[in-house]
């Protein structure tokens, strides 16, 4: 018994208790028909229609049976129009670290919103080692992660360039663009983010490539209170460049380069490896990849 055999059952309610018709109107043979029809009387023991001068007569059974049927059908045709329709709704789970979370991923989610206005996009913005473990446990869909992914269990695609860079104060130790040595820089006080940043990550990642460790003076999660700190003079600082145009313009701190350190970082989209992503995740997905193609650039903020 299956929905094929109410399909076919219905069909010949539906066409004057003729066999005949009931198969043109599903595209089918008359023979077919009739077999789907003795398999159904046959599973439950029972005829459903009694046939009299070459004519078919529902039965009481028959009668249920198409209730039943009916009923059957219009929940299935419900549940199949409910699940294929749910990317067009539905929940997305998206995660992003802190620099994208505030300068980037407000342009991609409204660009989204006018293709799939009915998807409920919840977000969670943290640092990158937070969003791994909820990519870990299932907690997010996708997230955007700056830097450097640690858990092997997660897929990671490059998507955007985003260069770290090197600060102090205006009447500072360096010139605006002035070029230093590892050594000179070495010694300086240093105003960094948190451990388990991506930022944090790319910078220690960049030293120890350069030969050197970092004991902070300052660490912190909020990267406005390490460029105030910078503009004060109480020491330099190391943060993503889209973050700093705003006081960089303004002439409140100055940015420098240092020799040999490769501070070049690269954003990332990462998923579990055993994530179903639906269609409506994958379409942000390539929103955000395609986004600075497809869109206007997006007038980064910065932080004043």
């Amino acid at each position: 018994m299956t929905l094929r055999h109410m399909k076919i059952f219905l069909a010949i309610c539906e066409n004057g208790n003729s066999v005949t018709r009931a198969a043109e109107a599903l595209f089918m043979t008359q023979p077919a028909v009739s077999l789907a029809l003795k398999e159904l009387e046959s599973y439950y023991g029972m005829p459903m229609f009694e046939r009299l001068s070459r004519q078919l007569f529902i039965t009481e059974a028959g009668e249920r049976m198409r209730e039943y049927a009916a009923h059957i059908m219009e929940l299935f045709d419900e549940m199949e129009k409910g699940l294929r329709d749910w990317d067009a709704t539905g929940v997305l789970r998206v995660g992003a670290s802190i620099t994208i979370g505030s300068q980037f991923l407000p342009s991609y989610l409204k660009a989204f919103h006018v293709l799939r206005p009915g998807v409920d996009i919840r977000v969670c913005i943290n640092s990158s080692e937070v969003l791994e473990e909820q990519l870990q446990s299932n907690k997010l869909d996708f997230a955007l992660i700056e830097g450097t992914v640690h858990t092997p269990n997660l897929i990671c695609e490059a998507y955007l360039e985003d260069p770290l860079t090197a600060i102090c104060s205006i009447d500072g130790p360096f010139a605006p663009g002035e070029r230093i040595s590892i050594e000179r820089f070495r010694a300086q006080r240093f105003l960094l983010r948190e451990e388990g940043s991506g930022t944090r990550d790319e910078f220690d990642g960049a030293a120890e490539a350069a030969g050197f460790s970092v004991l902070p003076a300052w660490e912190s999660t909020s990267t406005t209170a390490l460029v105030n700190a910078v503009i004060q003079g109480l020491g330099v600082a190391v943060l993503p460049r889209r973050m700093l145009l705003g006081p960089l313009e303004r002439g409140l701190i100055a940015s420098f380069e240092v020799e040999g350190m490769d501070m070049n970082r690269k954003f990332l989209i990462a998923y579990h490896k055993n994530k179903f992503l639906t269609r409506s995740a994958r379409e942000l997905i390539e929103l955000c990849k395609n986004y600075e193609l497809d869109y206007p650039a997006p007038k980064y903020n910065g932080l004043y």
